[in-house]
C-alpha cells in the first residue's frame, strides 16, 4: 500500500469514527396515550416532517418514539416534540404549521440565540397571545421577540415582508388586551393608498368606501374574537376601524392603536399618527419598507420614523425577514427571489455610478487638450 493510499484510508476511517461518535439515539415516552395521534400526526405526518427537516429517523411505537441521528438533530427533535406535547396538554391543537414553528424555535435554542426563552427544565417557552377564540403561539424567534416587545414597549414597529405574521399578531395582541379589559378601545387603521390600481369611484357610505382598504384587518379581527362581539364593538365604537386620515386632531387614550401598511404613510401622516398617543395607550405600527405604493418622489413616513426614533427606550423595532415567513413555503422563496433581484439591481447601480466617477477625471483633461 502506498503512503498516499494509506493516508486516504486513515482519513476515511477517522471521518467514519467521528460520524459514529456524533450519532445518537433518544427514546421519548409520552404518558397520555389520547394525545399521541395528534402529536405524531395523521399517518405520522408530523414525525415525517421532523425527519425531513432535521435529517433524523423518528420511529413510533405506541406512546414512544425513538430518534436516531446526529446529536444536534435529535436534541432539536426532542425539544420540538416535548413543546408540542405540552401544547396538547394545555388543550391546544397541533397543525403542521405548529410543527414547523416548534422546529424553528428548537433550532434557535440549539444555536443559543437569546430567543426563545428556556424554562428551568430546559423546556422551550414560546411567547403566546391568548384570545377567546384561540391561543396564538410564536412560530419563529422573531415572532417571539415581537410578542414580548408588545408586552414591554408602548410604541412597537414591526417591519418585514408579507407572510411573517406582523399584522396578524398585532391584531391578536390588540384583541387580547381588549378582552382582558386592559384597554377600553381598539383602533385599527390603514392609509387608503391604491396599490398600483385605479379603483375609481366607490359607491355607498364612507364605511363602504374604506372597507376594501381595511379588509385584511377585519379578517384577522373576526378570527380572534366571536363575530357577534366584533359586530357589537363596531356598533358601539369600542372597536373602530378607520382610514388614517380620520386620526387627525384626536388624542387616543386608554386604547391600543394599530397602524397597518405604514410604509404608505407620508412623513406628515406618520408624525400626525404617532402624536395621537394618549395616556394608558399602546401603538403598534406594521409595514414593509420594500413595498411602498406612494407616488414617485414622496418619502415614506415609516422609513423616516424608523431612522428618527431608534434611540428612544420606550420604542421597540422588530425586523422580520424571509426566514420568518409562515405562510406556504413557496412564499418564502418568492420573497427571497425578489430580494435577490432588488439587491442585484442596487449593486449594478452602484457599479455604474462608480464607473462614471472613475471616467469623469480622465475625460476632463482630454476635452481641455482638444479645445
Amino acid at each position: 500500500m502506498t503512503r498516499e493510499s494509506s493516508s486516504s484510508s486513515r482519513k476515511q476511517s477517522d471521518q467514519a469514527a467521528a460520524s459514529a461518535s456524533d450519532a445518537t439515539h433518544v427514546v421519548l415516552a409520552f404518558e397520555d396515550n389520547r394525545l399521541i395521534g395528534d402529536l405524531f400526526g395523521q399517518f405520522d405526518q408530523n414525525l415525517a416532517l421532523i425527519e425531513q427537516r432535521l435529517g433524523v429517523d423518528a420511529i413510533a411505537r405506541g406512546n414512544q418514539v425513538t430518534l436516531k441521528g446526529s446529536q444536534a438533530g435529535c436534541s432539536q427533535a426532542r425539544n420540538a416534540l416535548e413543546a408540542l406535547y405540552q401544547r396538547l396538554l394545555q388543550g391546544q391543537e397541533v397543525h403542521p404549521g405548529d410543527v414547523d414553528g416548534a422546529l424553528r424555535m428548537a433550532a434557535a435554542a440549539e444555536a443559543q440565540l437569546p430567543l426563545p426563552t428556556l424554562e428551568p427544565k430546559s423546556r422551550l417557552a414560546f411567547a403566546q397571545i391568548a384570545t377567546r377564540r384561540k391561543t396564538i403561539v410564536a412560530r419563529t424567534p422573531t415572532q417571539d421577540a415581537y410578542i414580548r416587545s408588545m408586552d414591554r414597549a408602548d410604541l412597537i414597529f414591526g417591519t418585514g415582508p408579507a407572510g411573517t405574521g406582523k399584522t396578524f399578531l398585532a391584531v391578536a395582541y390588540a384583541a387580547a388586551l381588549l378582552e382582558r379589559g386592559d384597554v377600553a378601545r381598539l383602533i385599527l387603521s390603514r392609509p387608503a393608498v391604491e396599490a398600483g390600481e385605479r379603483l375609481g369611484f366607490l359607491p355607498g357610505e364612507m364605511k363602504d368606501k374604506v372597507d376594501p382598504y381595511l379588509r385584511p384587518i377585519y379578517d384577522a379581527l373576526y378570527e380572534m374574537m366571536p363575530a357577534e362581539k366584533v359586530d357589537r364593538g363596531l356598533q358601539s365604537g369600542m372597536i373602530e376601524v378607520a382610514p388614517l386620515a380620520f386620526m387627525r386632531g384626536r388624542t387616543l387614550s386608554n386604547a391600543v392603536v394599530l397602524l397597518d401598511e405604514a410604509q404608505n404613510t407620508t412623513s406628515m401622516q406618520m408624525k400626525m399618527f404617532l402624536t395621537r398617543l394618549g395616556e394608558g395607550s399602546k401603538m403598534i405600527v406594521t409595514g414593509d419598507p420594500s413595498q411602498i405604493d406612494l407616488p414617485a418622489g414622496q418619502k415614506s413616513g415609516l422609513r423616516e420614523a424608523l431612522g428618527l426614533l431608534t434611540d428612544i427606550p420606550a420604542v421597540a423595532h422588530v425586523r422580520f425577514n424571509e426566514t420568518d415567513v409562515v405562510r406556504h413555503e413557496l412564499v418564502g422563496r418568492i420573497v427571497t427571489a425578489y430580494d435577490n433581484a432588488s439587491r442585484h439591481e442596487s449593486e449594478a447601480r452602484e457599479r455604474r455610478h462608480a464607473e462614471r466617477q472613475r471616467e469623469e477625471p480622465s475625460t476632463g483633461p482630454r476635452k481641455a487638450a482638444t479645445s
